[in-house]
């Protein structure tokens, strides 16, 4: 580990948690270089929901190398890219009855962001954005100012300008109407709060601890913005792809945002970022928002393979039953450790145990990652244990990876009330 140590930024941070040399890896198993074995619940922050080294992701993506396809072609046509166009239409838009133009933005999911913001900001002629609490959507200056964990804003990086923020559903108790909140701040002309060009949202908060959003909070949003001429961006970066068992994880709710962000997984490892956007609202001229990677053609080969996935309601249902598989295992795991005080929530393939004591959740990380599993932390204060498996994780990984949690726990409490109790120092 050293030459990181000596060579590499401080700013460096998964490389703490899972202190390994990695070599490979494939489905939801990764080896270091000692061939040590690690179980995957963490599938690159779900950019790696179809897996490691996914077998016909991979044949696909060696075949286009081989015949020396176009790797690099800024926004020019390519193939590769029309096949990729062709599959999003014909696989997913057309079965949701879905006509968004597609942009490609970038590679990383802040890019799609930062698009999304500047196109809202100029097909409306407002400056506002609102965001929620828990918001989490990049690191990139706009992105900063609609991302809610102080954690990662300063008052000098100039983040808050053009920007606000209200409760998130759920953030101020099931009792509190945040929506009532948000129309009473958009009518009352001394709120302080400016007509927004757009509200940005995720339906499930994964970095700000898997806040999970009700459909009819999701639909009386959409509402809103309608009524107001404010355009809805569903940020499903994470989220998408099918990690909460549908492809877009706002289609539970039944409601067709203006925008929608998309990377991670749409690339399957591989950097790629698009917005999709109401075709009325691609009022961009040629060349006014640009960049050099846009165009990753093994991102485009990788997700069209990916996409034949979804050709079968098959693919849905498993993601269902294999999520099932976790939330029964953790309720289980949670009613076992009752001294650990924690809360299960989550949805589909996405999951978090909310510890109330905020160091408990990364000491059962360091610990699972000793006993061969990796798995991140989440939420304000990383009081939340993350489960962000691929979706194609084998039930017998789910079983033993579980198993490992339940170990990892048992020996967070014990070496806890020991310390308690004067027998550790």
């Amino acid at each position: 580990m050293r030459i990181f140590e000596d060579m590499e930024s401080e700013v460096r941070g998964y490389i703490r948690s899972f202190p390994a040399v990695f070599d490979v890896a494939k489905g939801s198993e990764i080896f270091d270089e000692h061939g040590n074995r690690y179980i995957d619940f963490f599938a690159g922050a779900g950019s790696l929901n179809y897996g490691h080294n996914n077998p016909a992701i991979k044949a696909a993506l060696i075949e286009y190398i081989q015949r020396d396809g176009i790797i690099h072609g800024l926004d020019k046509a390519t193939i590769a890219k029309q096949a990729f166009l062709q599959k999003l239409r014909d696989t997913i838009f057309a079965p949701r009855n879905m006509e968004y133009k597609v942009q490609f933005t970038g590679p990383t999911g802040t890019n799609a962001v930062e698009t999304a913001l500047k196109l809202a900001r100029m097909v409306k002629g407002r400056s506002n954005i609102i965001a929620f609490t828990n918001a989490y959507h990049g690191l990139s200056m706009g992105s900063l100012a609609v991302t809610g964990n102080s954690f990662y804003r300063d008052e000098s990086y100039g983040v808050r300008a053009n920007s606000a923020f209200i409760p998130f559903d759920g953030y101020l108790g099931k009792d509190f109407d945040s929506l009532g909140y948000l129309r009473k701040i958009l009518t009352d002309q001394s709120s302080g709060i400016d007509l927004p060009a757009a509200i940005i949202v995720e339906t499930v908060q994964g970095e700000g601890g898997i806040h999970v959003a009700r459909d009819t909070w999701l639909q009386g949003l959409e509402v809103i913005c309608n009524e107001f001429d404010i355009l809805l961006i569903i940020d499903d970066i994470q989220m998408g792809n099918g990690r909460t068992g549908t492809f877009f994880s706002f289609e539970r709710a039944g409601i067709m945002p203006d925008m929608v962000t998309v990377s991670k997984s749409i690339g399957t490892g591989l950097p790629m970022s698009i917005l999709l956007m109401r075709p009325e609202l691609d009022q961009w001229k040629p060349g006014e928002h640009t960049g050099t990677f846009r165009g990753n053609n093994l991102a485009f080969i990788a997700a069209t393979k990916a996409l034949e996935y979804w050709d079968s309601p098959e693919f849905s249902e498993g993601i269902l039953y294999r999520g099932g598989l976790f939330e029964n295992g953790l309720k289980a795991i949670v009613e076992k450790h009752r001294g650990a005080h924690g809360q299960l929530r989550g949805v589909g393939m996405v999951w978090g145990i909310d510890f109330a004591d905020s160091g408990f959740a990364g000491e059962i990380s360091e610990e699972a990652f000793k006993r061969g599993l990796v798995i991140e932390t989440a939420g304000a204060n990383g009081q939340v244990l993350k489960f962000l498996p691929a979706l194609t994780i084998e039930d017998k990984l789910i079983e033993e990876g579980l198993g490992i949690i339940d170990e990892s726990i048992a020996a967070v409490l014990l070496k806890r009330n020991a310390l308690r109790e004067g027998v550790l120092t």
